[in-house]
């Protein structure tokens, strides 16, 4: 069970290449989870972030851990205790917006593989320094944005990132453009009032566009 931190890092690096997007999804109804995660693995974006920052999340793991071709993963894990719910959800990985050995111990013993964050040149040598070559980016464009990231790759070419917060449609692209960047994480391919309002083709249509970034 028990899992080493290059094995995390080796899967995680797998789940974020599936799409250039991954879906940061933040849902407060549990029968939205479904038919949300259909739609987003039919527009292409198969790899699914639920933050745990409401009440329903872990229900809402459950039920897109069921749907067929989705990779299921939970976010905002903070807490050993988080990691543990969220595998005995159903979370096939796990996203963190930071790091502690805390954390990392319970993922690597309980064999949960983490996206751990970093936003610093020393929390990614430090990460590294532990086995782990696929980090998050975080908080992204409050960090510097793309020409952080792309500075960080010079002396750090073995590591990669997923950048997340603040990413959006309008600069995108400046992120996956980059060499050390496998995906970037993203809310806007399941707004809200879409979400709310059970608009799965919408949903769909917005995945299918972002599917495409970085291809054009």
């Amino acid at each position: 069970m028990r899992i080493i931190p290059k094995e995390a890092s080796l899967r995680t690096c797998e789940i974020c290449a599936l799409a250039p997007v991954m879906p940061v999804l933040v849902v407060e109804d549990a029968s939205h989870a479904r038919p949300l995660a259909e739609a987003l693995v039919a527009g292409g974006l198969p790899a699914l972030e639920v933050t745990l920052r409401t009440g329903a999340a872990l229900d809402v793991i459950r039920e897109m851990a069921q749907v067929k071709g989705g990779v299921v993963g939970a976010g905002t894990l903070i807490t050993p205790k988080d990691a543990e719910a969220a595998k005995d959800a159903g979370a096939q990985f796990g996203v963190s917006p930071g790091a502690t050995d805390y954390l990392l111990d319970a993922c690597e013993s309980i064999g949960l593989p983490l996206l751990p964050g970093a936003a610093t040149a020393t929390e990614a040598m430090r990460l590294l320094a532990r086995g782990y070559g696929m980090l998050k980016f975080f908080p992204a464009e409050a960090s510097g944005g793309a020409p952080a990231l792309k500075a960080l790759g010079a002396p750090l070419p073995q590591i990669s990132f997923c950048p997340t917060g603040g990413i959006s449609p309008a600069n995108a692209e400046s992120y996956l453009s980059l060499g050390n960047v496998v995906c970037a994480g993203g809310s806007w391919v399941a707004p809200k009032d879409l979400v709310q309002s059970g608009n799965w083709s919408a949903i769909e249509d917005l995945a299918r566009k972002a599917c495409r970034l970085g291809k054009d």
